[in-house]
C-alpha cells in the first residue's frame, strides 16, 4: 500500500513538473465548501505561483519517501496534509455542486480514502521491513558491531 500510494504521488508530481501548462488555478478557483474563500485567495497572484510550486514539490517528496521507504513518516504526514487540502477544496458533500472533480461522491472520495491510507502508513511504517530504511538499519547495526 505504501509503495502504491508513493507511486501515485510521485507520478502526479512529475506530471505537474514537466507540464508547462499545468496550474492549480482551475482547481483552486472552483473550490467549494466552508474554505472556499481561502482557496480563492490562494488562486490569486502572488500566492498561485507558490501554491503550484509547493504542490508539485510536496507531491514528489511524498512519492519519493513512500516509494523508496525512507523518511516515510514525514512523507505520510505531508501526504495527509496535501490530501486534506484537496478534500477541503472540493468536499464531496451532497448539498454542494461537484465542480472540477472526478466522479460523483457522497462524503467519501478518493482523497479521503488515500488520506486514511496515509494515516495507516504513519502509524505502521514498513520501511524497516522493506525499503531503504531497512538497508540503513542493517548498515547501522553492522557498524555498531564492528565498533565493539
Amino acid at each position: 500500500m505504501r509503495i502504491l500510494i508513493g507511486w501515485h504521488f510521485l507520478y502526479e508530481g512529475v506530471i505537474k513538473l514537466y507540464n508547462p501548462d499545468w496550474t492549480s488555478f482551475g482547481y483552486l478557483a472552483s473550490a467549494q465548501g466552508p474554505f472556499k474563500p481561502v482557496f480563492l485567495a490562494i488562486s490569486q497572484e502572488p500566492f498561485l505561483v507558490w501554491a503550484d510550486n509547493l504542490n508539485w514539490m510536496a507531491l514528489m517528496f511524498v512519492g519519493i519517501t513512500l516509494t523508496l521507504g525512507v523518511f516515510e513518516k514525514w512523507g505520510a504526514g505531508v501526504g495527509i496534509f496535501l490530501l486534506a487540502l484537496y478534500y477541503l477544496a472540493h468536499p464531496p458533500f451532497p448539498w454542494l455542486e461537484q465542480v472540477n472533480v472526478e466522479g460523483s461522491y457522497w462524503f467519501v472520495n478518493k482523497n479521503l480514502i488515500e488520506l486514511v491510507a496515509c494515516l495507516i502508513v504513519l502509524q505502521h511504517p514498513t520501511a524497516q521491513i522493506f525499503g531503504l530504511g531497512n538497508i540503513w538499519n542493517r548498515n547501522k547495526s553492522l557498524n555498531k558491531s564492528e565498533a565493539q
